[in-house]
């Protein structure tokens, strides 16, 4: 499974953002059921005003995801959204891989 989260940041405040960022995500990878996190800036489409980041959750089954979305994810969402407010805007959505090599 793949819990994907983009954010769109005021680029004004992009530096305080990508502070709390690398902690943020290191907090969820300490959670159980994560294997690891990729942290994309998005460049296409690039605006001067805004950062645009993508991040992708490589989670071990669904069951781990059902737990961090009942048990931490409103804590989690709670602090960008105390620190960052209509500043930062998220998008989430989850994926899961195809086999197609059959």
């Amino acid at each position: 499974m793949v819990y994907e989260v983009s954010a769109d940041v005021d680029a004004a405040i992009r530096e305080d953002y990508l502070r709390w960022l690398g902690p943020h995500v290191a907090e969820i990878l300490a959670l159980p059921g994560f294997a690891r996190a990729d942290v994309f800036e998005v460049v296409d489409p690039a605006s001067p005003d805004t950062l645009r980041v993508c991040m992708h959750y490589h989670l071990v089954d669904e069951a781990a995801l059902q737990a961090y979305l009942r048990e931490h994810a409103p804590r989690l969402r709670a602090d960008g959204i105390a620190r960052f407010g209509g500043r930062m805007r998220a998008q989430r959505r989850v994926m899961r891989a195809l086999d197609l090599a059959r």
